[in-house]
């Protein structure tokens, strides 16, 4: 079963994989194809040749660093791998390298040209390595028509020699020139890998592989090295080493550090901010400047404004920017006159400080200086400008509506809207709509027709009103009719006198019940509206709406009186057969002479009583007929022994010749009742003499069909026969 479960996953995922349209060096690579090659690009583009590095020979157990490429055409865009191995084991993959269940390595992108990881070498005793590997270049076009791919094959035979594996141990990470594990360096540490190296068969160290791991991944470009520089590490990664031990000829078990180290920056005034990212290194009570002016950010006042470090008088303006840099109540002197801007009255003229009255205007330039309404009398009028509203014009001081004309000349001097009246209505020129005209003033809709003459002086689409019923002549439907103004359905009636002002085909609803007159098949009957079968019953009394056959269903049957037999019987509406009984009730319902069938035997109560008078009288002519025929054959017998005896006195010895009473010269046919009677074959040749008993012809009674469709038959002598479809079969 799980067999079955692993072929269908199989074939499902082959089908996925098939389904999805060829891109170039595919981001994510597809497993366990190396045999077949990249055959959906179609190697239709120019040649490459995939390369690898796979021993030919192996030593068990040891670990090979593996590197995959391809040479030939453009080498300008990229693409991908797959490796396939029957025997060892796949790890430590590379960027951009992905493995699957140690047999199958894959790229994880389409971003290189060659990929890297380690493959372990089988057991001892595992025989040769079958390898299987696919490179694949693409194009960039987004399709598989220029790609190029290649593939090829590896046989790595086992080293038989003989030879103990070495052991590592004591595998940790220190800070070159130092000794002993540690758990941090600095970034701008080397470090070294240490291990001791012991082989039992006294052979060297020869070939051991180092790995460097950076944050759990290898790190190929320092393979094989002991030191690594600080070039390579970088602040808040981590850092372990592991050795694989060599003799030569075989590989020992993996070891890893017992230590892994954490890259740290320097803190020289132990702050807890690392030099790299302190600005002050060598201060602790600072480690950033945010305006980069040299202060720190906690000593800067300003730490966000490079042109400002200090306060003094901690009015929040800086001492630079501080005119009185003492003096918390100013800062500014803006028209440089000693005096200080917040006690300046005039802070940008240096001719004026006092402002005594307040009116804006300096003590020394003040007409007025102590009167707070008044500075200057420029038509020297005796009345100041402020308090003159024409303070350049000596023929005017007040402009007591504020309209800009002097009261002396103003028609309307308390009204800041109107100057004129040129018609003299006393409405000013301003807001008449008709300033010549005396008549008229407004014009609130704006029609051009004065209010007094205007029927609807707010409503700019009417001036009219004939009718005076409150409609202009323009939308009144009936402007010569006070009684009607509206006719929503354009039928001619207006709107108050239609009951249905939205419907052009209806105006009247006699009976009030919501239905026109036009519509309504019972327009003088609030309960009716609808006669859907025309039989003149609405539908709301009409028991079968859409049947003109019928009304009513006095039993609530379902079916109509009119074709209902027993319209007061709930249980019964037809009577096929006309015999006054329901056909649910009716064992017979199309045989008007039967009703009940009491034994259930397919037969009316009636024929089965004349079918039982019928037998019962046969039964009793057969009885006499037998007594009969019996008192017959007993007189034939005593006639016969006679005979014979005559015929023995006479002694006629040659008497060869018995008569056949059964010939068909006598007319006779032999019959079952005759046989019954003769009792041995002595007597049974004068038996003939006996008057045939005359067959009885049979007739037919009745015939029916059940409910399985079979007919039947009872017959004059009370049989039963079925017709099989070609005779008749007696039951």
């Amino acid at each position: 079963m799980k067999t079955v479960a692993r072929l269908l996953c199989i074939t499902f995922v082959a089908v996925m994989i098939a389904s999805v349209p060829s891109i170039d060096g595919k981001m994510n690579g597809i497993h366990n194809q190396a045999g077949q090659g990249c055959t959906c690009h179609y190697s239709s583009g120019t040649g490459i040749t995939a390369n690898h590095d796979f021993p030919t020979i192996y030593n068990a157990g040891q670990v090979y660093n593996i590197n995959i490429t391809h040479t030939g055409g453009t080498q300008a865009f990229v693409g991908g791998f797959n490796v396939v191995v029957d025997k060892g084991t796949i790890q430590n993959a590379g960027t951009g390298v992905k493995i699957l269940g140690g047999t199958s390595a894959t790229h994880t992108g389409s971003g290189q040209l060659g990929w890297a990881f380690d493959w372990q070498a089988p057991a001892s005793g595992s025989g040769t390595v079958s390898v299987d590997i696919a490179v694949l270049q693409g194009d960039a076009s987004n399709t598989n028509s220029g790609d190029a791919w290649d593939s090829t094959s590896a046989s790595i035979t086992e080293t038989m020699v003989q030879n103990a594996a070495p052991v590592a141990s004591n595998v940790f990470i220190s800070i070159t020139g130092q000794s002993g594990a540690i758990t941090e360096a600095y970034y701008d540490q080397a470090l070294d890998g240490n291990y001791d190296f012991a082989d039992s068969d006294g052979d060297s160290d020869s070939g051991s592989e180092i790995r460097w791991r950076k944050n759990g991944g290898v790190v190929f470009a320092h393979n094989n090295n002991l030191a690594l520089p600080s070039s390579a590490t970088s602040i808040g990664e981590t850092w372990t080493m592991s050795v694989t031990p060599s003799d030569g000829v075989d590989y020992g078990s993996v070891v890893t550090s017992s230590n892994t180290v954490e890259i740290i920056d320097y803190d020289a005034d132990n702050d807890g901010y690392g030099d790299q990212s302190d600005v002050f290194p060598d201060d602790p009570n600072e480690h950033a400047d945010a305006d980069s002016d040299g202060t720190g950010d906690n000593a800067d006042a300003f730490p966000d404004d490079p042109t400002e470090t200090n306060d003094s008088d901690s009015d929040g303006t800086g001492d630079n920017a501080d005119a009185f840099p003492d003096d918390p109540t100013e800062t500014m002197d803006s028209d440089s006159d000693g005096t200080g801007d917040n006690a300046d009255a005039f802070p940008n003229d240096p001719t004026e400080t006092m402002d005594s009255d307040s009116d804006g205007t300096g003590d020394n330039s003040d007409w007025a200086p102590n009167d707070a309404s008044e500075s200057a009398d420029s038509d020297d009028d005796g009345v100041g400008n402020n308090a003159d509203a024409f303070p350049n014009d000596a023929s005017e001081t007040l402009d007591s509506d504020n309209d800009n004309v002097g009261d002396n000349a103003d028609a309307f001097p308390n009204d800041p809207t109107e100057t004129l009246d040129s018609d003299n209505d006393n409405v000013g020129d301003n807001a008449d709509a008709f300033p010549n005209d005396p008549a008229e003033t407004l014009d609130s809709d704006n029609d051009n027709v004065g209010d007094n003459a205007d029927a609807f002086p707010n409503d700019a689409t009417e001036q009219a009103d004939n009718d005076s019923d409150g409609v202009g002549n323009n939308a009144d439907a009936f402007p010569d009719d006070a009684a009607e103004q509206a006719d929503n359905d354009s039928d001619g009636v207006g709107n108050n006198a239609d009951v249905f002002p939205d419907d052009a085909s209806e105006t009247v609803d006699a009976d009030g019940d919501g239905v026109g007159d036009n519509g309504d098949a019972f327009p003088n009957n609030p309960a009716e509206s609808l006669d859907t079968d025309g039989d003149g019953v609405g539908d709301n009394a009409d028991a079968f709406p859409n049947d003109a056959s019928e009304t009513v269903d006095a039993d609530d049957d379902g079916y109509g009186d009119n074709g209902d037999a027993f319209p007061n019987d709930v249980f019964e509406w037809l009577d096929s057969d006309n015999d006054s009984v329901g056909d649910n009730s009716d064992a017979f319902p199309n045989d008007a002479s039967e009703t009940l069938d009491s034994d259930d035997d397919g037969m009316g109560d009636n024929e089965q009583a004349k079918v039982e008078a019928k037998i019962a009288a046969d039964e009793d002519a057969a009885a006499a007929q037998q007594r009969t025929l019996v008192g017959g054959g007993i007189g034939l017998l005593v006639i016969a022994g006679a005979v014979v005896a005559f015929l023995r006195r006479q002694g006629d010895a040659d008497v060869t010749e018995t008569k056949d009473f059964t010939s068909p010269m006598m007319g006779i046919e032999p019959s079952p009742m005759t046989e019954a009677v003769t009792s041995s074959p002595a007597v049974a040749q004068p038996m003939a003499a006996v008057a045939p008993v005359q067959a009885v012809e049979l007739t037919v009674e009745n015939q029916w069909t059940d409910e399985q469709g079979h007919t039947w038959r009872l017959m004059s002598d009370g049989s039963n026969l079925w017709w099989n479809g070609s005779d008749w079969q007696k039951v």
